[in-house]
C-alpha cells in the first residue's frame, strides 16, 4: 500500500516539529523551504526562552500549547542532548499599580494548569524576597517562574531535522510555495515558484511570516476568511563593558503587543535586553523586512530597563539584532490559529497563522495538534 504524501511549508521550528511528527507516524514527508537554509527567519531571532505559559488567556491554545510543549520541549532536549538551562524568570511590577497585573498572570498561570505536581507553580513574592534573590533589583513585587529556561535554538533545530530525516522526511530548499490548489480526486496541487508543481496527500501550511500569503493564495478558504497579517518588529540590545548582574530573567509586566523590555541570559552567559514593538506598517511583505537595529530606539530601552535596574551604566546597551512577530489584525487577545478542514472544507489542510511567542516553547505541542487534524480529517 503506498505511503500518503504530506508536505510542510516552512521550515521553521514549527514545520519542522510537524514534520517529524508526520514522518514518525508514517507519511512520506517533505519540507517545501524557500530559504537555503532552515529556521532562518523567526525561529531564529528571538530570544531563546522556554517560556512557563502564564501569560495566555483561559482555555486560549497558547495558554494550552505553550505549557504542554514546555513540557515536552525539556523531554525532547534531555533526549537529543540539546543544551538549555532552566534559569527561572522573575516577573516584576515596579509601581504599586502593576501589583494588580500580578495576580491576574498568577491567575492565568493557576488557569493554564501550571502546579506544585508537575513543580511550574508561580509563586508571588514581595519586594524584600525579591531583593534577596536579585540584590540589584528594584520592584514593588514579583512572580517567580521556576521552570523557565533558555535554549540553543540552533541545535535544537537541528536535532529536530535530524530526527524528521531519520524518520524517511526530506527537506528541499529554495522552493517558494505560491498556491495550492485542491484536486477532484483527492489532494492538493502544491504550486511553486521555480520547482514546478508537486501533487500531496496532505498540506499543513507552517510558512511564519509568509502564512497568511499563502492560505490567501487559494480559491477555498475565501480570503475573507482569512485574518490579516500584522508585522512587529523587535529589537534586542545586548550588554556590552559589564557584566550582568541577574541570575535570573528578569520580565516586567506585559505591554502592548509583547512581554516589556526584558533582560534575558542565554546559553552562553550574553545578557541582552528586548523585544520592543515596532509596528510595521503597510506591505506586509516578509522579502522587504530590513532587520537592522536604529541604534536610536536603544534610548527607550534605558528608561524602560532602569525601572527595574537602576544602576544599568551609560553607554552599556549595543544594538544585536532584530526579529518580527507575524501577528493577525484580530479584535481582541491575540492567539494562534489554526485553520483545519472544519474551517475551509478541504480535508487534509491545515493552516497555522499567528504563530509567534510562544512558538519556539509550543512548537512539539502544536505539532500533534496540527499532525492530529490533518490526519483525522483526511482519514475518509
Amino acid at each position: 500500500m503506498q505511503r500518503r504524501s504530506a508536505a510542510v511549508i516552512g521550515a521553521g521550528v514549527v514545520g519542522l516539529a510537524t514534520a517529524r511528527a508526520l514522518a514518525q507516524r508514517g507519511l512520506d514527508v517533505t519540507v517545501l523551504e524557500k530559504g537555503a537554509q532552515v529556521a532562518n527567519e523567526t525561529s531564529a531571532r528571538n530570544s531563546g526562552v522556554i517560556h512557563g505559559g502564564m501569560y495566555y488567556p483561559d482555555g486560549s491554545l497558547k495558554a494550552r500549547a505553550c505549557v504542554a510543549g514546555r513540557r515536552l520541549l525539556y523531554e525532547f532536549c534531555d533526549a537529543h542532548a540539546v543544551p538549555y538551562r532552566v534559569r527561572q524568570k522573575l516577573i516584576v511590577a515596579t509601581s504599586e499599580d502593576e501589583l494588580s497585573t500580578l495576580d491576574s498572570i498568577l491567575q492565568k498561570a493557576q488557569a493554564a494548569g501550571l502546579d506544585e505536581a508537575h513543580g511550574d507553580a508561580l509563586r508571588k513574592i514581595s519586594a524584600e524576597e525579591a531583593s534577596e534573590l536579585e540584590p540589584e533589583l528594584q520592584c514593588t513585587g514579583a512572580l517567580l517562574s521556576p521552570r523557565t529556561g533558555v535554549i540553543d535554538i540552533h541545535a535544537y533545530v537541528l536535532a529536530l531535522q535530524g530526527d524528521a530525516e531519520a524518520n524517511g522526511a526530506m527537506v528541499a530548499f529554495q522552493t517558494q510555495v505560491d498556491r495550492i490548489e485542491s484536486q477532484t480526486q483527492g489532494g492538493f496541487l502544491v504550486q511553486t515558484k521555480e520547482s514546478g508543481d508537486f501533487e500531496f496527500d496532505i498540506v499543513i501550511n507552517c510558512a511564519g511570516l509568509g502564512a497568511v500569503d499563502v492560505a490567501s493564495a487559494r480559491t477555498s478558504p475565501p480570503p475573507e476568511a482569512i485574518p490579516r497579517a500584522r508585522f512587529a518588529k523587535g529589537n534586542y540590545f545586548r550588554l556590552e563593558g559589564c557584566k550582568t548582574p541577574f541570575e535570573k530573567l528578569i520580565y516586567p509586566v506585559p505591554e502592548v503587543g509583547g512581554l516589556g523590555v526584558h533582560i534575558t541570559i542565554d546559553i552562553s552567559g550574553q545578557a541582552r535586553f528586548g523585544p520592543d514593538v515596532q509596528w510595521l506598517e503597510g506591505n506586509q511583505d516578509p522579502s522587504a523586512i530590513d532587520y537592522t537595529v536604529d541604534p536610536s530606539r536603544g534610548e527607550s530601552f534605558y528608561a524602560s530597563i532602569r525601572k527595574y535596574w537602576p544602576g544599568l551604566p551609560d553607554g552599556s546597551l549595543a544594538p544585536d539584532f532584530s526579529g518580527v512577530r507575524p501577528k493577525l489584525d484580530v479584535s481582541g487577545p491575540q492567539d494562534f490559529t489554526i485553520l483545519g478542514p472544519r474551517r475551509h472544507g478541504a480535508k487534509g489542510l491545515v493552516h497555522c497563522l499567528g504563530i509567534e511567542s510562544p512558538g519556539l516553547t509550543s512548537s512539539l505541542a502544536l505539532a500533534n495538534l496540527v499532525v492530529d487534524c490533518a490526519l483525522e480529517d483526511s482519514s475518509s
